[in-house]
């Protein structure tokens, strides 16, 4: 299990925070929560337990998975993509089935 990933970040005039945490490898997968004000108003995961057995596996490897799901999220806030969610409306997400 891996340290996990936390950002506040101001949009829109509001306060949100990113987390992202590891599962370890009894729950292997990577997830990313949005919150305002204590609420998970958007989740992202990604399971890992396909590189577990395989030569690509090693703690960098899922850091940088980490990482890049975390960003993703940081990246879809600033750029509008989860403002449906924000209004309670469908996100992105929600259309692409994340």
């Amino acid at each position: 299990m891996h340290f996990g990933l936390n950002h506040n970040v101001k949009y829109r005039g509001e306060i949100y925070h990113i987390q992202t945490e590891d599962g370890g490898k009894k729950n292997p997968v990577i997830t990313t929560h949005l919150f305002k004000g204590g609420a998970v108003l958007t989740t992202r995961r990604t399971a890992y337990s396909d590189i577990l057995n395989s030569e690509r596996h090693d703690n960098a490897a899922i850091r940088e998975m980490m990482r890049a799901q975390h960003l993703r999220v940081l990246k879809d806030l600033k750029e509008g993509l989860l403002d449906g969610r924000l209004e309670g409306r469908p996100s992105e997400d929600d259309r692409r089935g994340l």
